[in-house]
């Protein structure tokens, strides 16, 4: 059966944490995720040529950095095979925009200065608006392209939702929607609209879902 036919069992899908050797197979599934999406076409000048460069790179950056501040990454695993991605950025994270100086150089080094400033400027509006003061950040989140529509997006929403149950300082998750194709996964996921932003030519949608009382 090939990969393009062959659909997981559904009943043998476990969520766990990422660990190191996971990061490169989950910067391809964000890569496919996010290469439609306006803002990162944006920031990214995707009629410019290098764009798929620059953006697995800069999703690679982004993985690493994720990594080094022990940001939690949540994964679906069938039999060891990763099949979609999660990142989060916890409430006392000394992370978000005011990322570690290599980071940045690596950034410029990657989107260059225009692209670099428009993510810290991106994630600064976004925060700006959420209505909490301890929370969680949803940065990425993708299922492989060749097994979506079977409800892993749901079972990777499950996911975040039982860690946030778990962390007794958070009062929920924010997350910015640029994809009109994602909204209503966020919205049957109990996301609620906070405002619409825009962030350079890009209008998308603060969401946010507060934690459920335990």
């Amino acid at each position: 059966m090939s990969a393009a036919t062959y659909q997981p069992n559904i009943d043998d899908i476990r969520a766990v944490y990422l660990g190191a050797d996971d990061l490169k197979v989950a910067a391809s599934i964000l890569y496919n995720a996010y290469f439609d999406d306006p803002l990162f076409n944006d920031i990214f000048e995707i009629d410019r040529e290098g764009y798929e460069s620059r953006l697995r790179s800069a999703i690679r950056e982004e993985l690493n950095a994720f990594w080094d501040a022990k940001q939690p990454m949540i994964g679906l695993f069938e039999q060891g095979r990763l099949l979609a991605v999660a990142c989060l950025i916890s409430p006392d994270a000394a992370f978000g925009a005011g990322r570690y100086w290599h980071w940045r150089l690596k950034m410029l080094l990657t989107a260059g200065f225009l692209g670099t400033k428009q993510m810290i400027s991106k994630e600064e509006k976004v925060r700006e608006c959420i209505p909490a003061k301890d929370y969680h950040m949803l940065s990425f989140i993708g299922v492989h392209p060749d097994h979506q529509d079977i409800g892993l997006g749901n079972i990777l929403m499950r996911g975040i939702v039982g860690l946030l149950q778990e962390d007794n300082k958070t009062e929920g998750v924010g997350v910015f929607v640029t994809l009109p194709k994602c909204l209503s996964f966020f919205v049957n996921g109990h996301f609620e609209l906070v405002k619409e932003l825009e962030v350079g030519r890009i209008t998308g949608k603060v969401m946010f879902r507060k934690k459920l009382d335990s």
